[in-house]
């Protein structure tokens, strides 16, 4: 392994956040004799990003926190066409307002990561769609779509997959890696923006645009990568079994993030709190030297940390407090995610299999219901369902006036009605 001179290197060397770098040397010296600014584009694709996005936002936040300046950018413009990558088929086209909402969503998150602001290392909010959407199609062909080789694109991984799948790749989507390159070249010549970083699968789209900004004179371009990151399973990271991770606080609230990182595999525990917290190494080191029983401490300690970050300290130990009372108390927490139900239904009465499965999502279907009563999987108020005939009903109401569903030990949603 390379040892950097650089801060920035160095730390995301040891932390795991290094696939491919194009010029380790190069880039080296430069983060050790100038304050580098670089950046990494969000596809608004929704209105939050979900925590595969992640280790993204990790990376600008450690270029900050060694002396550089980051630049987060919106593809506003990039954002109409979709970006092609290892996708079996074409996006979904999105209107200008859906984009425009979803940015402005996702915007929210970043500050609690980035310092933004006019110092030297203040970060900076771009959307390309200020200079994409601008842009005359005849000179944009003769002043840059003549530096690209169609030979060389169609030799891209992301590209020959759906080719190779006999699946269609539009021309729009074609499009989309001479906007990319395009972007780092606007992003060089507008702020001074060096390196580009993403995931593991843009290093085509990245190198695109060192070699675009060598054919327009810009200085030397960089490019790093981190790598696609899986559980130790091989689950995709962002994903639980009840859907998407998302950061956005309006789509999953700070305790369900922390329950999805205090589930992490034992195998995954160590890589995560280099990942996504800062805390310093030697600690991390220590944390993941313990075993047994005490590995739930850490993952505790984990959920708490990452939460802190995206949520603030004060939600993270309200998360973990809830998790304490409802787990180790069997109390009831009124910070536990609640479903609201019509009072009037609630009297008459609703199946058990029907509350578990479309009321509350705890589970994926009546079927998956059934068996998991059959198992003994399945808790109202704290007692076991046995029954997947039984109805809950207003008689179920707790002191609280709610009804305490569970799903094995981990999984509760408060039933109120309204």
């Amino acid at each position: 392994m390379t040892t950097f001179r650089s801060d920035f290197l160095r730390t995301l060397t040891e932390r795991g956040f290094v696939h491919q770098i194009s010029d380790p040397e190069g880039l080296d010296k430069l983060f050790a004799t100038e304050t580098v600014t670089a950046y990494i584009g969000f596809d608004p694709t929704a209105p939050s990003l979900h925590a595969g996005g992640l280790i993204q936002i990790m990376m600008l936040h450690w270029l900050q926190a060694t002396g550089h300046r980051p630049v987060s950018l919106m593809g506003g413009g990039t954002g109409m066409v979709g970006d092609p990558s290892f996708k079996e088929e074409a996006r979904k086209l999105m209107t200008v307002e859906t984009i425009e909402d979803n940015i402005a969503s996702i915007k929210k998150v970043f500050a609690n990561y980035l310092t933004y602001g006019d110092a030297p290392t203040g970060a900076l909010m771009a959307n390309n769609a200020e200079w994409l959407t601008s842009l005359n199609y005849l000179e944009f062909l003769r002043d840059v779509g003549r530096h690209f080789s169609v030979n060389r694109m169609l030799s891209f991984d992301s590209v020959k997959m759906r080719l190779d799948r006999e699946q269609s790749l539009s021309f729009l989507e074609f499009n989309y890696m001479i906007l990319q390159a395009y972007d780092f070249v606007e992003l060089s010549q507008r702020y001074g923006v060096r390196l580009q970083m993403g995931g593991s699968d843009q290093w085509g789209n990245i190198v695109n645009g060192i070699d675009l900004g060598h054919r327009m004179g810009t200085p030397q371009l960089y490019a790093l990568t981190s790598p696609l990151l899986t559980t130790a399973s091989g689950a995709k990271m962002g994903k639980s079994l009840s859907g998407a991770v998302w950061l956005n606080a309006d789509l999953l609230g700070p305790y369900e993030f922390w329950q999805y990182w205090r589930n992490t595999e034992d195998a995954d525990v160590s890589r995560f709190l280099k990942l996504y917290t800062t805390l310093p190494m030697d600690e991390i080191a220590r944390l993941s030297a313990l075993g047994g029983a005490e590995i739930n401490e850490v993952k505790k300690i984990l959920a708490t940390e990452v939460t802190a970050m995206l949520h603030g300290r004060a939600a993270a130990e309200a998360a973990a407090e809830t998790a304490r009372k409802t787990f180790e108390e069997g109390g009831l927490s009124a910070d536990l995610p609640t479903v609201e139900v019509p009072a009037g239904e609630l009297e008459a009465g609703i199946g058990v299999l029907s509350v578990f499965a479309e009321k509350t999502g705890l589970v994926a279907s009546n079927g998956e219901a059934r068996r998991q009563i059959k198992s003994g999987g399945l808790k109202v108020n704290d007692a076991t369902v046995t029954d997947d005939k039984a109805v809950i009903s207003a008689r179920d109401l707790t002191a609280e006036g709610v009804v305490k569903l569970s799903f094995g030990k981990k999984k509760h949603v408060l039933l109120k009605p309204v």
